[in-house]
């Protein structure tokens, strides 16, 4: 009993003494920057890939010069198409506290994506643009095919138990019971 309460206690600790860096958050990692000039406001806009792909996960830093303290801004994402995202406040990137920023998102097309800032601070208001952001295609197997293959497993799970209830409901009609032993 004491061997075995000793094994557990040392699970216990390789447990939570390994938890920690597990549960860390990998830093932000900017691979290019674009200048934008939104009126008295630079502001560097970061990129975590490089060249940007439709559909891939990423995130976005916009760091106003001087920093975001007394300032606020505005973002709205305009489509290949000319289509506007509706206007999203500028907010601290939750993994990179001293800047604003996007985590994890992706740019649903590919095309020519325009980027217009509003930016509040002392110095008033200002509004600029990064324009023709390039995104590529969409990488690996189109969606459509990709969703066909990935449901291939369920429809063989489908058809298995479709085969076995059949089998077993056709032996319980014919009177046939199964055996135990």
């Amino acid at each position: 009993m004491r061997k075995a309460l000793l094994a557990l206690a040392a699970v216990t600790g390789l447990l939570f003494a390994t938890a920690a860096p597990a549960n860390a958050y990998e830093p932000v990692d900017i691979v290019h920057t674009e200048r934008v000039q939104a009126g008295p406001y630079g502001l560097t806009v970061g990129f975590s890939t490089w060249p940007l792909k439709a559909m891939q996960s990423l995130d976005f830093t916009f760091i106003p010069d001087g920093g975001i303290e007394g300032k606020s801004g505005t973002l709205m994402m305009i489509n290949p198409e000319g289509g506007q995202n509706r206007k999203q406040p500028l907010v601290r990137h939750p993994r990179k506290l001293e800047v604003w920023g996007l985590d994890v998102r992706s740019m649903p097309r590919p095309g020519a994506w325009t980027f217009r800032f509003t930016v509040n601070g002392p110095a008033g208001s200002g509004t600029g643009e990064l324009r023709a952001l390039p995104v590529l295609e969409q990488p690996g197997p189109p969606m459509g095919l990709s969703w066909a293959i990935s449901t291939l497993p369920l429809i063989g799970l489908v058809v298995l138990v479709v085969v076995a209830w059949r089998r077993t409901r056709s032996r319980l009609r014919g009177g046939e019971l199964p055996a135990t032993g």
